[in-house]
């Protein structure tokens, strides 16, 4: 189940909570890739929020949203870069994208295996992508106040299980969003404490959402995987209309 685009601007762009969760989501995937300068960047699902920090020195920027989804424009007075896009038929060459980032797409997704197959598709050797998904122990998946609270929440080892048969190699992982997915002005007002001790602490209290960090194997190990190319346009690539004399 795919929530609406407009749900999910309003969440991080016009909700406090939202705005919240979009700082520390958003301070971890730069974390995770302090410098893309020459990279391909992509996002997959609503990755937009993650996406603001690689514009200025990546070489290229691209947010896939699902047709389900919907799509906007974006960054708001700048050249858009958000393209509207099949589930699992992305209008990207293969292997041209060096970091990928998934949010919101993996666990709403109608057949994540086919879409684990195009996240592989796209990456070129050494890519990395960063899968962040509702926590299936933490409270933000319980609620449905927040766009984690849909979908299909994963725990740990289901996720990189699934990565790994997908020819991904889980390379590191983290748990954020401690606090409790609630606008009360305690819990806002305590959430920078309630992620600090989550994180010193993980065995005893559960992040909201996971994130891992997985690489591309290659060559796979799966049967014909290496053979699936396709033209990046796919239905939409120009055909010839006269027969060739």
């Amino acid at each position: 189940m795919h929530l609406d685009v407009r749900t999910l601007r309003d969440f991080y762009y016009r909700n406090a909570l939202g705005r919240v969760a979009q700082k520390i989501v958003r301070d971890r995937v730069r974390t995770t890739w302090p410098d893309t300068h020459g990279h391909t960047v992509a996002g997959y699902g609503f990755a937009l929020p993650l996406l603001r920090p690689f514009l200025a020195d990546s070489r290229r920027v691209v947010a896939l949203m699902p047709a389900p989804q919907g799509v906007m424009h974006w960054p708001a007075g700048l050249p858009n870069v958000s393209v509207l896009s099949h589930e699992t038929d992305w209008p990207l060459e293969t292997g041209h994208v060096d970091r990928l980032v998934v949010m919101h797409g993996l666990e709403t997704c109608d057949n994540a295996s086919a879409l684990l197959d195009e996240c592989y598709r796209v990456l070129g050797p050494g890519g990395e992508a960063l899968f962040v998904v509702p926590n299936r122990s933490g409270l933000w998946a319980r609620s449905d106040r927040t766009p984690f609270g849909y979908g299909r929440p994963y725990s740990r080892g289901q996720l990189e299980a699934q990565l790994k048969a997908h020819d991904f190699i889980p390379e590191d992982h983290v748990s954020v969003l401690y606090q409790p997915p609630s606008t009360r002005r305690f819990w806002m007002r305590t959430g920078p404490l309630w992620e600090r001790v989550g994180r010193s602490i993980p065995a005893v209290m559960a992040g909201g959402v996971m994130m891992v960090l997985a690489s591309k194997r290659y060559p796979p190990t799966r049967r014909g995987i290496g053979e699936r190319v396709r033209e990046p346009l796919g239905s939409l690539a120009p055909k010839p209309v006269a027969k060739p004399v």
